[in-house]
C-alpha cells in the first residue's frame, strides 16, 4: 500500500484528519478494449461508476486495472473510473460522502467509520490474509513480539498499529508505555531500519518488506538478502487483520438496480483477479502501462504477494471467512479502533456470491503457487 512516494509533509496528514478527505484524480486506463467489449456485450446503456483506491497505482490494485484494460467491465455494461488514493484521500469519505460508488480500504478502517455512522458495508473480501510484517536485522534480532520489550518498534500509525499493538499487549507490554518499548512514527518507507534507528519496522509483504531487498548491503555490495532479515508475520502471531475490501454505502445499495451494478462490478474485479493470477507478465503489464511509481521488478514482487493473499479463497473469491472476520473483530475492539463489535449487516456475502455465479474458471485457487521473482536494486 505505501512506498517511498510516502515521503510527504507531515501537513499533508494532518489534513485528512481536519478536513476529510480530498478529490481523487482519475487514473487514465485503456479505453479501446473496453469499447469493444461493450459493444459485444449488446449493452443497451452503459452504467458508469467509480471505485476508489486507498494508494496510489500499484500491483496492490492490478485486479481493477485489468479489469478495465482487458474488457471486463465493459462486458457487464460497466464503465468504471478508478479513483487514486493519496495521502490526504479516504476511501470511506469518498464514498460515504457518494463521490464513489465503491471504495478499497482494510477492514478495521471501515468499521471505524461505520461505527462513527456511515453507511458502509463490506461486499467483498478480496485479501483473505493479512500482508503486515514487523522487520528486524538478523545479526541484532527482533524474532517474538516478547522480544519487543525495550525496543525501538516501529510502526506508521493512522490505523495500522493495531495487529502490533495487540500483540504486545497479549506479551504484557504497553505500547503506551516508554519504560515497556519505545514506539517511533515511522515513514512509510524503510529508511529508519535501513540506517539501524530502528529495531524493528513495519512492512507490507509486497512492498516496504521489497523495499529493503531492493536496496544495496554496504558490506557486501550486493543486494540484502531474506536471510539478512528476521520477519515476524501476525498472521502467525494471531492479530492480524483483514485488509483490502470492496465497500459501499447501504443506503446506495437499497435503490433499485444498484444491487445489480454491484454484482456485476464484483464479477467483473474477480474476473481481473483470476486474470492476474493467470496471465502474470500480461497483468504487470497493465500496472506499469498505467504509471505506478516503482518499476517492473518491485510491480512484479508486488503482484506476486498480492496473489498469495489473495489465493486460495476457500469460499470462492470475495466471500468473507466468517472466523477471520471474527477475530479482525476481536482485534479491534481490543485494540480500540471500535468500542464494541460492529452491528448486524457490517458485511454481506450474498453480493460476492452472485458474482461468483457469473463466472468460469478456477473461482478458489486451490492449485495456485507463486512464482520466483528476482528483484533489483532500486525495483527498477
Amino acid at each position: 500500500m505505501q512506498n517511498r512516494k510516502m515521503l510527504l509533509l507531515t501537513g499533508c496528514i494532518v489534513l485528512v484528519l481536519v478536513m476529510g478527505a480530498c478529490a481523487a484524480p482519475a487514473v487514465p486506463a485503456t479505453e479501446s478494449a473496453a469499447e469493444q467489449a461493450s459493444g459485444d456485450a449488446g449493452c443497451a446503456e452503459t452504467t458508469a461508476v467509480k471505485l476508489q483506491l486507498q494508494w496510489v497505482t500499484q500491483s496492490q490494485f492490478a485486479g481493477y486495472f485489468a479489469a478495465v484494460d482487458q474488457g471486463f467491465y465493459a462486458e457487464q455494461c460497466l464503465d468504471v473510473t478508478i479513483l487514486e488514493g493519496a495521502v490526504d484521500i479516504v476511501p470511506q469519505q469518498v464514498v460515504a460522502s457518494g463521490q464513489a460508488e465503491f471504495g478499497l480500504a482494510w477492514v478495521p478502517k471501515v468499521l471505524a467509520s461505520r461505527a462513527e455512522g456511515a453507511d458502509l458495508v463490506n461486499i467483498a473480501q478480496v485479501f483473505q490474509r493479512s500482508g503486515t510484517l514487523e522487520v528486524s536485522w538478523a545479526d541484532a534480532p527482533v524474532e517474538t513480539i516478547a522480544d519487543m520489550a525495550g525496543k525501538k518498534v516501529g510502526t506508521w500509525g493512522f490505523g495500522n498499529e493495531h495487529e502490533l499493538f495487540v500483540a504486545m499487549r497479549a506479551e504484557g507490554i504497553d505500547p503506551n508505555n516508554p519504560d515497556d518499548v519505545t514506539i517511533i512514527q515511522q515513514s512509510f518507507d524503510m529508511l529508519a531500519l535501513l540506517n539501524r534507528e530502528l529495531d524493528a519496522a513495519q512492512a507490507m509483504i509486497y512492498n516496504e518488506y521489497a523495499q529493503v531487498l531492493e536496496a544495496v548491503n554496504p558490506e557486501t555490495g550486493e543486494l540484502y538478502q531474506p536471510s539478512d532479515l528476521v520477519v515476524i508475520d501476525f498472521n502467525d502471531v494471531g492479530t492480524a487483520m483483514l485488509q483490502d475490501h470492496v465497500f459501499a454505502r447501504e443506503s446506495w445499495l437499497a435503490e433499485e438496480g444498484n444491487e445489480d451494478i454491484a454484482v456485476r462490478f464484483l464479477a467483473a474485479s474477480f474476473k481481473g483477479w483470476q486474470f492476474c493470477r493467470d496471465n502474470f507478465d500480461a497483468c504487470v503489464q497493465v500496472v506499469l502501462d498505467n504509471g505506478p511509481t516503482l518499476g517492473h521488478s518491485h510491480m512484479s514482487w508486488q503482484l506476486n504477494e498480492i496473489n498469495k493473499l489473495i489465493w486460495p479463497s476457500p469460499a470462492g473469491i470475495g466471500v468473507m471467512d466468517q472466523a477471520l472476520w471474527d477475530q479482525t473483530v476481536q482485534v479491534s475492539v481490543e485494540g480500540g479502533v471500535i468500542s464494541d463489535v460492529p452491528s448486524e449487516g457490517a458485511f454481506r456475502t450474498d453480493l460476492a456470491e452472485s458474482a461468483i455465479a457469473l463466472l468460469e474458471g478456477d473461482l478458489m485457487g486451490d492449485s495456485y503457487a507463486p512464482i520466483e521473482v528476482e528483484l533489483v536494486e532500486g525495483g527498477e
